[in-house]
């Protein structure tokens, strides 16, 4: 069996949508899992919108995933001689032919075709063009067979058939020389070495007329699967009243990579009841003949709890790293001060966290710059009696031997015996005094976070007040 080549094709008209980026996670895993290739090739024929920022914003998402590449990207617009030089051997071997219809006549046509229930066939089928003809624009179509059918065996569909008088004469080289998708679609997929095209279902249809152009030129044909739609939450195809839809839309949310990966995986495709697996075991697991036909609900609550899941795991000092990049991102970027808070907070609070967004809200009273106003509830507490019992605990917090969250949290219980009173009369004074009202954790973490220094400062603040 030879060596497995996949790719990824997208078009740099926009940034990269999730369905591609999912349909690329299953080029990518099937590669992985058979030790092949995975390829990129760069669809830029639309030079209008194909700008070197579009073709940026593919390479960065791919790398944001972690999908990476094989060999370096093909643009296919530097291709077009190489598709055009394929359309004149289709002519040379009768698969293909001038046709020099207007666009009146050509309309004219394919109503007339349909009448008589088969798709377009030109006249110029037959015809050899004439003096007549000289100079004018014609475009060159495949000559499709009159009847029998075109087969896929499609690795997710099943056998799909296509008779052939249902397809038309396909346009393979506009009036303007330009060649059409289907024809360069299938000269860089047997260029590149593709052997199996791994894509979304509305391409179906043109895998018929794909397989027609490779069986002209003598070509093998990779084998097709064609992968569901991702739909969203209403079952319906995805669009911008669903929300976001792009990889760039889902980084800026916050999400994680490993967890998109995780997420996109699963749509689709599964490995029984996991809902939660490493990259290795995705490759390990992975088989595109696993894939349903079935369109697959994006749901974002279940994306989220899955990046929760990889918040918790992840390195602390990356993800200090991530946030600080959104934050600069969107304009706000954070004060060596804030970043350094930032930083003590994140092991105490990304238990909580859902996102990379939360961890700035979830560590807000660590980013608390001294001296701040105390909130009204903490101020009425903060009576005479609570006043000497917090200038105790600040004395004994100062000679704490260890500053760990577990040694502080039993000091200050220790701490509220020795008084006689509960936690429930000491921790919302120490809370409100140390996090200005903000949510925090439970007190150790909190102390913990903040650090020695720091929170013996918020606590002098509050002392400075009149008892």
């Amino acid at each position: 069996m030879s060596a497995v080549v996949t790719r990824t094709a997208p078009s740099p008209t926009g940034a990269l949508h999730i369905g591609n980026a999912r349909t690329s996670l299953f080029n990518w895993l099937y590669a992985r899992h058979c030790g092949g290739k995975f390829l990129l090739r760069i669809e830029d024929t639309d030079r209008e919108r194909s700008t070197e920022a579009a073709v940026q914003v593919i390479f960065d998402s791919l790398a944001w995933l972690g999908l990476d590449y094989d060999e370096p990207p093909v643009f296919q617009f530097a291709r077009a001689d190489l598709h055009r030089d394929t359309a004149e051997e289709l002519i040379a071997r009768g698969w293909a032919y001038r046709d020099y219809m207007s666009a009146e006549e050509s309309e004219a046509a394919k109503a007339a075709a349909r009448s008589g229930g088969h798709a377009l066939r030109s006249p110029w089928r037959e015809k050899q063009p004439g003096p007549d003809e000289a100079g004018k624009p014609f475009v060159i179509r495949f000559r499709t067979p009159d009847d029998g059918e075109t087969v896929i065996e499609d690795l997710v569909r099943g056998t799909v058939r296509f008779p052939n008088k249902d397809l038309e004469d396909l346009v393979i080289v506009r009036s303007d020389g330009s060649p059409t998708y289907n024809l360069a679609v299938t000269v860089d997929d047997h260029d590149m070495g593709v052997t199996h095209v791994i894509r979304g279902e509305e391409h179906l249809s043109n895998a018929a007329r794909q397989a027609l152009i490779y069986q002209a030129m003598g070509w093998p044909v990779p084998q097709f699967a064609h992968v569901p739609l991702i739909l969203g939450p209403d079952g319906a195809k995805m669009s911008k009243r669903h929300g976001a839809q792009t990889v760039g839309e889902f980084r800026a949310m916050g999400f994680l990579p490993e967890a998109v990966r995780n997420y996109l995986a699963k749509l689709g495709w599964g490995h029984g009841d996991d809902e939660i697996f490493s990259t290795e075991q995705a490759i390990a697991w992975f088989d595109i003949k696993d894939v349903v036909k079935a369109g697959a609900q994006l749901d974002l609550a279940k994306m989220t709890a899955i990046n929760a899941h990889y918040m918790r795991l992840a390195d602390d000092q990356r993800l200090l790293e991530l946030v600080c990049e959104l934050q600069a991102e969107q304009g706000e970027p954070f004060s060596d001060r804030d970043r350094e808070a930032l930083s003590r907070a994140i092991p105490v609070v990304k238990e909580a966290a859902k996102t990379l967004l939360d961890l700035p809200r979830l560590a807000a009273f660590a980013l608390k710059a001294r001296p701040f106003r105390l909130d009204e509830k903490t101020r009425a507490m903060l009576t005479p009696e609570a006043h000497g019992r917090l200038q105790r605990l600040r004395a004994r917090l100062e000679g704490a031997p260890g500053w760990t969250a577990g040694e502080l949290a039993r000091l200050v219980k220790d701490f509220a015996a020795e008084e006689g009173v509960g936690l429930g009369v000491i921790g919302p004074v120490l809370r409100g005094v140390l996090s200005g009202g903000a949510a925090a954790p439970d007190l150790g973490s909190t102390l913990f976070a903040l650090r020695r220094e720091e929170a013996l400062g918020r606590i002098d603040d509050a002392l400075s007040r009149p008892a």
